[in-house]
């Protein structure tokens, strides 16, 4: 029998979510330690980011809770990637979907909810930085006088158990554990619920979650921001889904840095990534020169870079912020090559390098 004509061996989805999760794995740097420094590509998932696998787990846990019945409606604020992942997960199961949104979020974003049928709430902002508190009293507000479902992602614990599959890819891509995770931190979700499966899998990974400067998150002073889909601003509440427990290290990345090293991974690789990958990414690559030989480090790509062409990946956009630093650029550019020496030399006779 021809293996060709065997329906037993076909793998054709009927549903768009079915494609979530087994993202690749993509080797973006090595030091002559043999270290590497991978990247989970969390843009190959269906809406293009990490936040569909959580959106999908919210949606089918308030089901199976009675929280969300047959025709209901979904509101959630949302600076756009929470808010694609519930729109596929909303149109596939028949509900209305209602994300309260400001004019900080990606066009793209915004364009691609429209796309989908969702209905978009605008809340209005006189900052320069996301209404995160604004639009969770929006939201509120459409729940107590619609009677909506609201999955609110900073608050429910499904949020976290929606990332358990990707721990398992990570150690299964992997062969091996891997001793450093980096990621944005946000609303605690995709890092710490990666962490903790991590753990419970038996994995010993050391944690460093990634954040804007200006971010709450850490302690730090409030302060403006151009990243999106992470950072918590003045005021916010962060909620119970950031574990700080399971964050062994906490930094702060400015724009210019997290903008800078997804423009430098765009022209070295071909790949968008977005700007709090940028920022992971920026941790990353400083930190691959310091840690133990042969340590296997891996970035969190939330998201895919085609959604911030008309910011991030922009001259005109960053020049009018001020946020567009060519000697950063080079820097940059001159680290990746840093350790492509390393290697090299690495591989040279100690009598050759020293004749």
């Amino acid at each position: 029998m021809n293996v060709y004509s065997n329906p037993s061996f076909e793998r054709i989805k009927t549903k768009s979510s079915e494609l979530i999760g087994d993202t690749p794995l993509l080797e973006l740097s090595r030091t002559g330690s043999g270290s590497r420094l991978l990247l989970k590509l969390e843009q190959f998932n269906p809406t293009g980011s990490c936040k569909v696998r959580m959106a999908r787990e919210m949606i089918l846990a308030a089901e199976r809770d009675g929280k969300l019945k047959p025709g209901g409606h979904i509101v959630e604020p949302t600076s756009g990637n929470t808010g694609t992942g519930l729109a596929l997960i909303a149109l596939e199961r028949g509900y209305k979907f209602t994300a309260v949104v400001d004019n900080h979020a990606s066009r793209d974003k915004l364009r691609v909810m429209q796309a989908m049928g969702a209905e978009l709430v605008f809340v209005e902002s006189n900052t320069e930085g996301p209404s995160t508190v604004a639009r969770r009293r929006v939201a509120g507000e459409i729940v107590k006088a619609t009677g909506a479902f609201w999955p609110d992602q900073h608050y429910n614990p499904s949020n976290n158990e929606g990332y358990a599959g990707l721990a398992m890819e990570l150690l299964r891509d992997v062969g091996t554990d891997i001793d450093y995770l980096v990621g944005a931190v946000g609303t605690g979700g995709t890092l710490c619920g990666t962490v903790k499966e991590l753990h419970r899998l038996g994995s010993h990974v050391t944690s460093i979650g990634v954040e804007p400067a200006g971010s709450i998150i850490f302690g730090g002073a409030p302060g403006k921001y151009w990243q999106t889909g992470a950072g918590a601003p003045a005021g916010f509440t962060v909620g119970p889904n950031v574990e700080h427990e399971l964050i062994d290290e906490g930094l702060t990345v400015n724009d210019i840095d997290a903008f800078t090293a997804a423009r430098v991974v765009a022209r070295r690789t071909g790949l968008l990534v977005g700007g709090t990958a940028g920022a992971a990414i920026h941790v990353a690559l400083k930190r691959l020169a310091l840690v133990e030989p042969k340590s296997i480090m891996v970035v969190l790509v939330c998201d895919a870079g085609e959604k911030y062409l008309d910011s991030v990946f922009n001259d005109d956009w960053l020049n009018e912020r001020q946020l567009l630093d060519k000697p950063a650029h080079r820097r940059l550019d001159q680290l990746f090559d840093a350790y492509i020496e390393s290697i090299r030399l690495a591989s040279v006779p100690p009598t050759t390098l020293w004749a």
